[in-house]
């Protein structure tokens, strides 16, 4: 992708496709420093063969994030870390709220499609003093956001069953220049579960395998693809939602201890590194021996795991915060975002929407007086912005 900074970004590096930001957008600048941008999209390139390593695009940037983080105020960097729902059916409505607020992402939900065509989403960006993180669910099967526009693609079991390692990255990689070609730059997907529960379970066929070294082999696969389009993939439901004992949107969900989670759920963690640049998406799941009755996207535990014991150093953003009664049943949103973040969280999701306000004062609040350290949300804008590609 040809991509140019302006500038005061100075060095030159590399960056890794799947950072890339929404094409065709406008130069802007954050407390007097210039953001990169996309020049409008080539034609796509061939999807490079299963062996070869994800593309990377050469630019220039600092070499660290500090100047960019220190150049935004408190309320800027909270405003980082949230990703908020928007409605698919109302492009002028999330233009407003990227505008209004400058949240760090949004996440677009449900089977409405006027924001993901005729570049709408380019309006969102042109409103954006940091450019956003846009984001939809596209695993495939039950769960897709664009296959009334773009066509239908399998379950992960169904891959898993039909398809080779190499022809699921193509698959990915394909859907996910449909994505970034729409304006999407992350997808949360793939679902790295494993469970031989039937289908229409809670995952499901949105599990590849109960195996859980087939599971990584095909997660390893759709994750390429989606880089190999420019998509930054998402991993989910850290720690293992497969074995767990029932739905979080409908209530607390209880796995396995954690010595059965590290002999099968946890597998296809390890190496995480092997997936490349990838988030991971922390699930609502109470691990009794590691969580104690608190949903791991709330456990400083959990997180502590991931970045411990599997030694994950990408970013982590919770599953939705908003619409799970796992969450809900127990707390208000600014009070579970604000947990979340305390305990980890690098970016907090909340389907639902709104609130933004309340969730910003309520995080302002809780830095200026000392309940979310400084240094804890400046980390986390740090890993935001890599994220983006925005810095090194």
């Amino acid at each position: 992708m040809n991509r140019r900074l302006l500038a005061a970004f100075g060095t030159a590096f590399t960056i890794v496709a799947g950072c890339s930001l929404v094409a065709g957008l406008q130069p802007r600048t954050v407390s007097g420093l210039a953001l990169p941008v996309d020049a409008p999209p080539a034609a796509p390139a061939p999807v490079p063969p299963a062996s070869a390593p994800a593309p990377t695009s050469r630019l220039a940037r600092p070499g660290d994030c500090a100047s960019l983080v220190n150049g935004l105020d408190v309320r800027s960097q909270v405003a980082q870390l949230v990703v908020v729902g928007v409605s698919g059916d109302n492009p002028a409505a999330t233009v407003a709220l990227v505008r209004d607020h400058q949240v760090g992402g949004i996440f677009i939900g449900g089977n409405a499609t006027a924001l993901l065509k005729d570049r709408a989403l380019a309006a969102v960006q042109a409103a954006a003093k940091v450019p956003v993180a846009v984001s939809v669910d596209e695993e495939g099967g039950r769960v897709q956001r664009i296959d009334d526009l773009d066509g239908d693609i399998p379950s992960a079991r169904t891959m898993a069953a039909t398809k080779s390692p190499n022809e699921v990255r193509a698959l990915a990689a394909e859907r996910g220049r449909q994505l970034h070609a729409r304006g999407v730059t992350v997808d949360f997907a793939p679902d790295t579960d494993v469970t031989d529960a039937p289908d229409d379970d809670v995952i499901g066929d949105r599990s590849f395998s109960p195996d859980p070294a087939r599971v990584k082999t095909y997660a390893t696969a759709f994750a390429a693809g989606l880089r190999d389009a420019g998509i930054q993939p998402v991993l989910k439901h850290f720690p293992g939602h497969g074995h767990g004992s029932g739905d979080s949107h409908k209530g607390t969900v209880v796995t396995p201890p954690l010595a059965r989670l590290r002999a099968v759920d946890l597998v296809p963690y390890r190496g995480v590194a092997d997936y490349g640049p990838v988030a991971v998406m922390m699930g609502h799941l109470d691990v009794p021996d590691l969580t104690g009755g608190v949903p791991a996207s709330l456990s400083s535990a959990a997180y502590g795991l991931l970045r411990g014991e599997f030694a994950f150093t990408g970013p982590i953003v919770t599953d939705d915060l908003g619409a799970m009664k796992a969450i809900t049943a127990q707390y208000s949103l600014p009070e579970a975002v604000l947990k979340a973040l305390q305990a980890g969280a690098d970016e907090a999701l909340w389907s639902s929407g709104g609130r933004v306000d309340v969730v910003l004062d309520r995080l302002v609040k809780a830095v200026q007086t000392g309940e979310l350290p400084p240094a804890r949300v400046q980390e986390s804008v740090t890993r935001v912005l890599r994220g983006k590609g925005l810095c090194g």
